[in-house]
This record gives C-alpha cells, sequence and structure tokens, in this order.
C-alpha cells in the first residue's frame, strides 16, 4: 500500500469518526422516514449557532428533512473530498467552499457540474458573482456568500485631529503620519501577517495602481510596493500582527484608528462590543483606480453526492431572499443578492452602504491551480520590501519569475 493511499484512508476514517455520532441520530431519523443532508461548511462558533438554531430547522422543517453539519476547513475540503472519491464513498452532500480554492475542485472532478441548474439563480443575485464558478464554460458553483473587506475609522479620533478617511494614497499616507506625529505611535494598520490576509490587501494595492499580481514586477506592481515601502514607518506596530480576527480587536482597544477588514467586524465591534464611534467607508483609490478583492463562499456539489436532489434544493434555499435576509442581519454578511437588505437595522445601514459600494469595485482574485507560488511571492516580497527595506525592483523581478516558473 502506497503512501497516498495510507493518507486517503486515514483520513476517510477521521471523517467518517467526525460524522459517527450523527450516525445514530441518522438511524433515528431514518426511522422517522426523514433523510439526513451533510453539510459541509467552514464557520465560526457564532455563526453555526445561527445556522443551527435559525437556518437549517426553516429547511428541515420545509422538506421534512434532517441537515448534519460538518465543519471542514477550506484548505482541508479538498484532500477530504478527494479521498472519499478515490474510496468510492462520498459521505458530503453539499459543500460551501472559499472561492479562492475552486480550481482543484474542478481540475480533479470533485464537484459536479451544475449548468443544467443556472436558472436557478436568482435574477437579484449580484451579476458579478456568477462568473466565479464558472471553469471552461460550465457552472460548478453557485454564488452564496460574497465578502468585501470595508475600511473601519475611529471617527471621535480622526474628528479630534481635524483630518477625514483617506480617499487616496496620498491622503493615506498623510492620515498616518498625522497619528504618529500627534501620538508619538502609528495608529494606522494594515494586515502584514504575511499570509492570506496579507495577500488580500496586496491584491488591492497592486490593482489600485494598475498591476496584475500574477505578473508582479509590472509598472503597477512596483508603485504599490514601493508606496507601501514609504508608509510602512507610519504604520501601527500592531499592523505585523493584524489579521481578520485581531483587527477587530485593534480596533475596538483603540491600539489602531484606521484599518481594513470583514464586514462581519460591524456585529464584533459596534454590537457586542458598543463602540459606535467605529464608522466604515468603502475605501480608498490608488492612481489609477478603486478595487477590493472580492472574497467569499460559494456552493458546490461533491460528485457522489447520496442526495444530489435534495442538495439542490439546499442550494435553491440558501440563495433565497428568506436566507439572505437572515445571513445579512444575523451575521452582518453581505448578501449575494441585492434585494436582501430590507430588514437591515437603522444603525447596519451605513456600513452596509459602505459594503455595497465597495462591492461595486471589487475583483475576484484569479483561480490558479499554482495558488500557492502566487500567494507565497506575494508575501516573501512584501518581507523583504517592505519590513527588511530591500530594493523593490530586483526583489519583485525574482519573485515574478518564481511565478512565471509555477505557470509553466
Amino acid at each position: 500500500m502506497n503512501f497516498k493511499k495510507v493518507i486517503s484512508l486515514f483520513l476517510i476514517m477521521v471523517l467518517t469518526f467526525a460524522i459517527l455520532s450523527g450516525c445514530t441520530g441518522t438511524k433515528e431519523q431514518a426511522s422517522k422516514g426523514q433523510k439526513v443532508l451533510r453539510v459541509s461548511m467552514a464557520l465560526g462558533e457564532s455563526e453555526w449557532e445561527v445556522m443551527k438554531n435559525k437556518v437549517f430547522p426553516i429547511f428541515e422543517k420545509e422538506n421534512n428533512v434532517k441537515i448534519e453539519a460538518v465543519q471542514i476547513e477550506a484548505s482541508d475540503l479538498i484532500t477530504k473530498l478527494e479521498a472519499m472519491h478515490k474510496a468510492g464513498k462520498m459521505e458530503i452532500d453539499i459543500i460551501t467552499q472559499d472561492n479562492m480554492q475552486l480550481a482543484q475542485l474542478v481540475e480533479k472532478g470533485l464537484v459536479e457540474d451544475l449548468s443544467e441548474y443556472r436558472d436557478m439563480i436568482p435574477e437579484n443575485v449580484i451579476k458579478a458573482l456568477i462568473p466565479v464558478g464558472e471553469f471552461n464554460g460550465k457552472l460548478y458553483f453557485m454564488p452564496y456568500r460574497p465578502n468585501v473587506e470595508i475600511n473601519f475609522y475611529n471617527e471621535k479620533k480622526f474628528n479630534e485631529y481635524g483630518i477625514k478617511p483617506p480617499t487616496n494614497w496620498d491622503e493615506l499616507l498623510k492620515v498616518a503620519k498625522t497619528f504618529k506625529e500627534k501620538e508619538g505611535i502609528g495608529r494606522v494598520a494594515i494586515k502584514g501577517t504575511l499570509d492570506g490576509n496579507t495577500t488580500v490587501q496586496l491584491f488591492e494595492f497592486i490593482r489600485q495602481a494598475g498591476g496584475d499580481p500574477l505578473v508582479l514586477n509590472d509598472e503597477g506592481s512596483i508603485k504599490a510596493y514601493t508606496f507601501l515601502k514609504k508608509l510602512w514607518p507610519y504604520l501601527s506596530p500592531d499592523s505585523k500582527k493584524a489579521d481578520w480576527n485581531t483587527m477587530n480587536k485593534y480596533l475596538a482597544t483603540e491600539s489602531v484608528y484606521y484599518g481594513a477588514n470583514w464586514p462581519f467586524g460591524v456585529n464584533v465591534i459596534v454590537r457586542d462590543g458598543g463602540k459606535k464611534e467605529i464608522k466604515a467607508h468603502a475605501g480608498f483609490a490608488g492612481p489609477v483606480k478603486k478595487s477590493k478583492v472580492l472574497g467569499g463562499e460559494v456552493i458546490g456539489i461533491p460528485v457522489g453526492s447520496p442526495n444530489k436532489e435534495l442538495a439542490v434544493k439546499f442550494m435553491q434555499f440558501l440563495m433565497s431572499k428568506e436566507t439572505q435576509e437572515l445571513l445579512v442581519t444575523e451575521m452582518g454578511w453581505p448578501s449575494c443578492r441585492t434585494d436582501a437588505y430590507g430588514k437591515v437595522e437603522e444603525w447596519q445601514k451605513p456600513y452596509f452602504e459602505a459594503v455595497k459600494e465597495a462591492l461595486k469595485v471589487s475583483q475576484p482574485r484569479p483561480n490558479v491551480t499554482y495558488w500557492d507560488t502566487v500567494d507565497k511571492a506575494l508575501n516573501d516580497a512584501f518581507r523583504e520590501i517592505v519590513i527588511e527595506g530591500k530594493d523593490v525592483k530586483a526583489t519583485l523581478d525574482k519573485y515574478a519569475k518564481a511565478i512565471a516558473d509555477a505557470k509553466k
């Protein structure tokens, strides 16, 4: 038995164990004439709470079905589905997956072609989300949960120093310098954890300057890294530790007055933390344009899904106005539909206006099979140029070659 086969069998055993607790319930549900739909998502604890208590029960009641939730991180999903697929024992009926982790699912033949269900996409779905799920002219994934970073700022501190949220790079540098000069420490943060968090922001800076992150040594990329090198000395020291989670904490505790993060931070900082002085806007433009990264998740159905027909119904349910309204109001998620903001509370409205504005200028990251190389190249270049002060052009040439080699 070769090593890969051993790993595959091990992963199946792990997943089987993970859902074992549901097996007894499964038998009980079967005795009641109910089917069981196994749904894979990667959610936080509070998000699962909303799904299990407010979203799933509606579908379960309407369809006399029991939903079993399976937590599989986006980075692990491909390996686990591949193991089940090779063993001829698919245990998952439907998945939601990070829109940056799709190419390998299609390339390895792990997800169904959903082209015949294209008409199920509601009219009010944001049109720009649909191509994210298309590969070689076929539709493999349905829109579900778009995401885009908005830029949070502490209005009280901005007013105190007579400054406004930046609308372009020059103003961003001025704001960062002002806070550093007034308080002796940087209060503007970018996500500098040298991982996927940093990659998102690098994509935005490069595209704002007209560059292509997959090329990396073009004029726009050079402008972006040059600007970040100039900005770095005026940033908050928390930038090195700022990610999707800690940025909320830094904003709420006022160690940072300006920083971008995903919209779920609205509920965390403002609703739960009571920090009403934290406002948000859609961000700033670079020398060429405004640009945001279109993140989020899409829906797919694994090849061999034991309950494909039911999975298709659940897919339609997740895109419905009723479900999307719940996700917006309860979790602060942006909606894939333009008509799902009707139940947003008054205090939430300005934040979702910022989200909508940011979505207008958002672009998905390219789904390429050599993504790991791109991700590493962008972050290594950031470390060497921005943090360590190395030459911009020479460093970008080195990492541009790494990306070009990975394309071959």
